[in-house]
């Protein structure tokens, strides 16, 4: 690491409320910080950074991160999205953020505080608007460091597989409640104010009219655009959702791509590193932590305790970057590996002084991705509920469960973010806002798959997940060595169902032998997947099944990084739920996003010779 780097020498100094204007005339609300001294704006010009948000860029986490570069030779510009807070225009999902971007980035680079050179930073939606602009190659964008963000909607973002995760449901509420709308109107702030979203989320397919979002129709109107394309059509593949088909437009600058496995945006963090880096000539950069959506300082995720120094100073991280690439400081950032990643797992399983599985793990270097010395090694599905690297030898065999969608299995942890409710306000306490009285409805993280009260969608009497009828489970011999799996993950059933529609979802999991802290055992989860059935064949074109016939099913799991210790069992758990981070399928075939009815599906997954369902482990040697 190199001893240069900006040293915290300024006052801030903030221009508040400066509206951007765009190409159509709407402008857009911005606070810009500037870097001071003696109580006035630097003299000179800066390098700058732009944060667009649609969460209020008045909240404190953005004035202390944009007071942070501030500090150091920057001026950070921070901007509410369209339609959000104090910009003007309607709000529709991601649809203006590649043109307001691009505008704000030249409106930047022509400011006299300004030297011409723009970076971009940003987590979640705000890693989305990065790229959005990107694909539009503004003139003066000189890096980007895109945290938890997208790279095609449709394939794991939105929609995975074909199914919709319901997380954007949650986010359509959350948004409504703190839209400008609701803001300026009080009836509509309390048609919104602790709306309970659990309680519609047993409501789905919601109905157009029918639900509080009908007050606000932009609002309304995006989500069921998102819930009634299946198809991978022209809608999904507009530049604002499907940035890996325009990378080729994409501005040539140096990226730092930053995840985490236990985030909503694993695969595609990996995935636009990758496909990004195929196609340009400037520097990438990957990191891939242990985090769940934006927690990078913590040392756990969910339930597991990944050991100290798991968590990072990420503004830190970020400034080695800026540095380099804005301000060209010696801060050995480049002479490192382009890839940093956390293998989780390697620790006594003890419960820690804070109730958590000391899971632990370690960072290391890595030069590709997939690791070019990774063994592809298949788990068959056998008889029984084994797994084994043994393929199936019986002529007949098969596993089956029914599906009931109005008993769905529930989400306990796993790659889920933003799904979340807008608690009431405190009666006492002064309200701050929608955005400050938010709780998730579903942890992220590492959990043991057992049902507990504190779960959505658990009930009496709180058993394993594995003791359910609509579960299937496959578990390998326990290990005599440890084992490595990193890498990209994928899940073949050869299956059948009685229904012309069905789901399949798979869930790879690391098994902890009984001890004293955990007598049961503890069963983590690592990485999870789902197929809708009618989408097995393409992603564009739906295709209903024949009831009885046997198809293939590939089930594409998010990557992950974990050390299975000798003595624990690697499992595959195979059901048709994971509710609510996907929606139901009704099993009907009717359109996406309107059935009206459900029916109970007789699903079979087959393990035999000529089916030889398998799970396709990444394994990492360990010389």
């Amino acid at each position: 690491m190199g001893s240069e780097g900006s040293k915290a020498e300024y006052d801030v100094s903030i221009d508040k409320r400066v509206m951007v204007p765009m190409r159509d005339g709407v402008e857009l609300a911005t606070d810009v910080y500037r870097p001071a001294r003696d109580g006035k704006p630097a003299s000179g010009r800066f390098p700058a950074i732009l944060l667009r948000t649609p969460y209020d860029r008045r909240a404190q986490r953005f004035i202390l991160q944009a007071e942070y570069f501030a500090k150091r030779g920057y001026v950070v510009a921070v901007q509410d999205c369209r339609g959000r807070f104090e910009s003007e225009g309607e709000f529709y999902l991601l649809a203006n953020e590649g043109p307001d971007g691009y505008d704000t980035v030249e409106w930047i680079a022509k400011q006299p505080w300004s030297n011409g050179s723009v970076g971009t930073m940003g987590t979640s939606y705000m890693a989305w608007v990065q790229t959005a602009l990107a694909v539009l190659n503004p003139p003066h964008l000189k890096t980007m460091i895109v945290h938890q963000g997208a790279t095609n909607a449709h394939t794991s973002s939105m929609r995975q597989g074909g199914a919709f995760e319901l997380r954007w449901m949650g986010w359509a509420f959350f948004g409504a409640a703190s839209s400008r709308e609701a803001m300026a109107d009080p009836l509509l702030a309390a048609a919104f104010s602790g709306v309970d979203i659990k309680e519609w989320l047993t409501r789905t397919p919601i109905k157009r009219g029918c639900s509080p979002l009908s007050l606000i129709p932009s609002y309304e109107r995006w989500l069921f655009d998102l819930l009634t394309h299946g198809d991978y059509d022209e809608f999904w593949r507009r530049p604002c959702f499907a940035f890996d088909e325009y990378f080729d437009r994409h501005a040539d600058v140096p990226v730092y791509y930053t995840g985490s496995w236990y985030d909503s945006y694993a695969r595609s963090t990996v995935e636009g590193y990758v496909g990004l880096s195929r196609q340009k000539s400037s520097p990438m950069k990957l990191v891939m932590g242990p985090w769940t959506h934006g927690m990078m300082g913590l040392d756990y995720s969910g339930d597991a305790d990944l050991g100290p120094g798991a968590g990072v100073d990420f503004d830190a991280l970020q400034l080695r970057w800026f540095d380099h690439w804005l301000k060209g400081l010696k801060t050995g950032i480049m002479d490192e590996p382009p890839i940093k990643l956390f293998v989780m797992g390697g620790g006594d399983g003890k419960r820690s002084r804070e109730g958590r599985l000391n899971h632990g793990g370690r960072w290391r270097f890595e030069n590709e991705w997939p690791l070019a010395r990774t063994r592809y090694t298949n788990y068959y599905l056998h008889r029984g509920g084994a797994l084994s690297q043994e393929p199936p030898r019986e002529a007949s065999s098969s596993s089956g469960f029914q599906y009931d969608p109005r008993k769905p299995v529930p989400t306990i942890g796993g790659n889920i973010s933003a799904l979340v409710e807008v608690l009431p306000p405190t009666k006492g306490v002064p309200d701050l806002g929608p955005l400050t009285r938010i709780k998730p409805v579903v942890e992220a993280g590492g959990f043991d798959q057992m049902e507990r009260p504190d779960v959505f969608g658990c009930k009496p009497p709180y058993l394993p997940l594995s003791s359910r009828h609509d579960v299937l489970v496959f578990s390998a011999q326990p290990l005599k060595e440890d084992l490595e799996v990193t890498g990209p993950l994928t899940v073949e059933l050869w299956a059948s169902s009685s229904a012309v529609d069905t789901d399949f979802t798979a869930k790879l999991l690391d098994v902890y032998p009984p001890s004293q802290d955990y007598p049961e055992g503890y069963a983590l989860n690592l990485t999870d997947g789902i197929v809708r059935a009618r989408y097995r064949n393409s992603r564009e074109r739906a295709e209903l099944m024949k009831p009885g016939e046997v198809y293939k099913f590939t089930i594409t799991l998010y990557p992950t990084s974990n050390l299975f210790k000798a003595g624990h069992l690697i499992r595959l758990d195979v059901s048709s739920s994971n509710f609510p981070r996907f929606d139901l399928n009704p099993n009907t075939g009717e359109p996406l996003g309107e059935s009206t009815r459900t029916a109970v599906a007789d699903n079979t997954v087959y393990h035999d010779r000529d089916h030889p369902s398998r799970i396709i482990l990444p394994v990492i040697p360990s010389f």
